[in-house]
């Protein structure tokens, strides 16, 4: 065990997870109107109806998706009766699929957001530092996902390695032999997914702590078209009240 291990798997998991709540805090406190996605669907909506859902939908089962490797112990699925080989068969094609439609999802956001002047005007330095760190922990979360299904490579079980350690971070004695025995693709999708949980509360992310599920169903914004003419009305007498 390097001192370089015993930093990236033991120290900084936890500075992680202090910038995380941290900053949470502070942006609540010191920046509730920032608290927002800073919504743009008034000057573009047709990429955002398709980039939005795939995006959302699919970080949502992503996330789920990991929740379930990570968490839930390997024991537990055998004795559930599911078999490795049939675990990694589910988690190709469903991690695969997935991944693809949230790849797709942001690209489009991305064009979008890149492409259409207003939109691009609201965003910032820390979103688009946001974009590049979010893109780059879903392609090496692809990659990940081809190599340790065996499809790209040898397979590697990170339910043995990087599993064990992450449910060890909870009782603060982190298992860092374990995570230190993975191939670098999971090294370097770990490390990314830090970055991203460290920059989260400074960007438009953090509307992720605010109820997100309501967003994914929620109507889009109708807007009088300004051809609509209100009927005119007479002039009231103020003893007459509000009208």
């Amino acid at each position: 065990m390097s001192a370089l291990d015993v930093f990236l798997w033991g120290v900084l998991p936890y500075v992680t997870v202090v910038v995380l709540v941290g900053g949470t805090v502070w942006r609540y406190r010191y920046d509730q109107f920032g608290w927002t996605t800073r919504s743009s669907e008034l000057y573009e909506s047709r990429l955002l109806r398709i980039g939005s859902p795939l995006f959302h939908f699919g970080i949502l089962v992503v996330v789920i998706g990991h929740v379930i490797g990570l968490v839930i112990p390997q024991s537990w699925t055998s004795a559930a009766g599911l078999s490795e080989t049939a675990y990694h068969i589910q988690a190709l094609v469903l991690g695969g699929v997935v991944g693809f439609a949230t790849l797709v999802g942001v690209a489009i956001l991305i064009y979008r957001r890149r492409t259409t002047g207003p939109v691009f005007m609201a965003t910032t330095r820390n979103d688009k530092t946001m974009y590049v760190v979010l893109v780059a922990a879903i392609v090496v979360g692809l990659a990940t996902t081809m190599l340790g299904t065996g499809v790209v490579g040898e397979e590697h079980h990170y339910r043995e390695t990087v599993s064990p350690w992450f449910r060890s971070l909870f009782t603060l004695r982190p298992d860092i032999d374990a995570v230190a025995a993975a191939p670098l693709s999971f090294h370097l999708h770990t490390l990314i997914g830090m970055l991203l949980f460290a920059i989260w509360p400074f960007t438009r992310l953090v509307h992720a702590f605010t109820t997100p599920v309501g967003y994914l169903f929620r109507p889009y914004i109708v807007y009088r078209s300004r051809s609509a003419r209100v009927p005119a009305r007479g002039r009231r007498r103020g003893w007459e009240g509000p009208g």
